[in-house]
């Protein structure tokens, strides 16, 4: 039983820098077994998409709309995940979530096989 609680998220201008942290609580022990985790994005009217994908040894995968621009990472010793996010556009305007899963093969997981999920944070880029 794990908890995933997003934070980190607010309002920044066009350009600016968020750093985004997803905190495991609950059976972290069991955390450190979902090797496979995730930060999805969902703007008003749109549908939920992939933003970064890590697994646990570090390799990642990113949407190419944010290539370049923002970095995911893990740091398991804290049971936490991040998302640095630079350069930002106001079309990166979106509710944040986290997400986790024990699977083995994790960077072409499709969004309904995550597993854990946490509630979200907003992010909101103005111009």
């Amino acid at each position: 039983q794990v908890q995933l609680v997003e934070s980190g998220g607010g309002s920044v201008q066009a350009g600016g820098s968020l750093r985004l942290s997803c905190a495991a609580y609950g059976d972290t022990y069991s955390y450190y077994s979902l090797a496979c985790r995730a930060w999805f994005r969902q703007a008003p009217g749109k549908e939920r998409e992939g933003v970064a994908f890590i697994d646990r040894d570090g390799g990642t995968k990113y949407a190419d709309s944010v290539k370049g621009r923002f970095t995911i990472s893990n740091d398991n010793a804290k049971n936490l995940l991040y998302l640095q996010m630079n350069s930002l556009k106001p079309e990166d305007t979106a509710t944040y979530y986290c997400a986790a899963d024990p699977s083995g093969y994790c960077l072409n997981l499709r969004r309904s096989e995550y597993k854990y999920w946490g509630r979200g944070t907003p992010v909101t880029v103005s111009s």
